[in-house]
């Protein structure tokens, strides 16, 4: 669970990003979201495919730039860093992609695609220690020396998933986004990452944004949850707030989409369908704090009716 002293090392405020702006194709991909990371815990956000999840955690890294808003990593504004301060950022702050596959490259060997990550950042002196410091990633992570002269074409899906997740922790980052990092592997070995993450996570002290669509993984690895669609924060709140309490009527459809682990049960489940039309209505919605740390976007007299159905 987040420690209750811990400090922000992540602060979104009123965060906008909007693509082709100006132009016919003009798309708003985030609007007006914040929320806050703390050392050491783990933030998952969740929602369908679209929803802005992936878009929220590049422009996080500044790989894209934000139309307004601001986000603070460890009390200093990412869009205000020069170029040394942003180096510096690179080197904290590091990203575990949704295909392992596509995000390594082929033509390189296990050896140098971690190499290149301490080579940057300046972590060895001299190929002797290089070579050290990659077995040691490569041990961290579940792989042997033998793995150091293999391309990524040799490897299951899940080990090349788990030489990813060696390359973002290779300069010692604090901060680590997870885009989906398991949605691409078979339900065994999505159990092993995540596993993997969690061990990580204790040993290092990494404190994690934990990008996915499958709330019930989410819940596991999560202490606090924000749930995304069409680019706005709808609910925020622990993982038990969120996921046996939840408010928004998009949470609770999410939630009804996840599979039961019994036949019987599943045969009876029924999947709450959401009419998104009544976000178009042109009503100002803010975020309601419902109950301590619960959080949910809504004008006052859909607060009331969230909190009258919780009873």
């Amino acid at each position: 669970m987040q420690n209750p002293e811990a400090k922000k090392l992540v602060s979104i405020k009123n965060l906008t990003l909007t693509f082709n702006a100006g132009k016919k194709n003009e798309k708003t991909a985030l609007e007006d979201v914040s929320f806050d990371i703390y050392e050491g815990e783990t933030f998952g956000l969740v929602g369908e495919s679209g929803s802005g999840k992936t878009t929220l955690g590049r422009t996080v890294l500044k790989l894209y730039d934000p139309a307004s808003g601001s986000i603070e990593f460890d009390g200093h504004d990412i869009n205000k860093m020069k170029k040394k301060e942003l180096a510096d950022f690179r080197s904290k702050a590091q990203m575990i992609f949704q295909d392992p596959q596509a995000s390594l490259n082929g033509r390189l060997t296990v050896s140098n695609i971690l190499g290149e990550g301490l080579d940057e950042a300046g972590f060895t002196k001299n190929k002797e220690e290089r070579r050290k410091k990659i077995l040691e990633l490569l041990h961290m992570v579940g792989l042997n020396e033998d793995h150091a002269s293999r391309y990524p074409h040799e490897f299951s899906g899940g080990q090349k998933q788990r030489i990813g997740i060696a390359r973002a922790l290779a300069v010692q980052p604090k901060f680590v986004i997870a885009d989906e990092p398991i949605s691409a592997l078979d339900v065994s070995v999505q159990a092993q990452v995540v596993n993997l993450l969690a061990k990580l996570q204790k040993e290092q002290g990494l404190t994690y944004l934990f990008i996915a669509h499958d709330l019930a993984m989410v819940k596991y690895l999560s202490d606090r949850i924000g749930v995304l669609h069409w680019g706005k924060l709808v609910e925020l709140g622990t993982a038990d707030q969120v996921y046996n309490h939840p408010l928004h009527p998009y949470t609770k459809s999410l939630l009804s989409a996840v599979p039961v682990p019994d036949p019987v049960k599943e045969k009876a489940h029924h999947v709450k369908s959401y009419d998104p039309s009544f976000e178009k209505d042109g009503q100002e919605r803010h975020m309601v704090e419902m109950e301590t740390g619960h959080f949910v976007l809504a004008t006052d007299e859909e607060a009331a009716k969230y909190k009258a159905d919780q009873k």
